[in-house]
Order: C-alpha cells, then structure tokens, then sequence
C-alpha cells in the first residue's frame, strides 16, 4: 500500500541505519536498525504505522540537513 507520509526509503545493512525520505521533504536517519525489522518494516501493510509504532521512541535518528 503507498504511504501517505513516506515517499521512499533505503535501508543500508552495513551501518544498521534506515533512511526515511517523508513526503513532506524532510529527511531521517534510523539507527541500529537490523535487518530482521529491516524486512518487518518492508512488509508492513501501513509502513507509517510501523514506523510510528515499532521504531520512533525505540531508536535513536538523526535529521539530515539540506531538506
């Protein structure tokens, strides 16, 4: 199902970290991300509701300037 918040993401297995491109322009970083919750973030029927429920307040991120 396509996200009404998430436009893309890119996840990169050798630094754990998530990267969330929002529709809104901004643009997150999602540390120590494993591949395990990698591929249930993937799969997930509403990513945003995942996102918001199993990863925000659990990992550390970080804003990426420039958006």
């Amino acid at each position: 199902m396509p996200s009404t918040v998430i436009h893309r993401y890119h996840y990169d297995a050798a630094t754990h970290r998530l990267r969330i491109f929002f529709v809104s322009g901004m643009i997150y970083d999602y540390k120590g991300i494993t591949k395990e919750l990698y591929e249930k973030f993937k799969n997930a029927f509403s990513k945003g509701k995942f996102l918001n429920e199993e990863i925000k307040g659990h990992y550390a991120f970080e804003k990426i300037e420039g958006n």
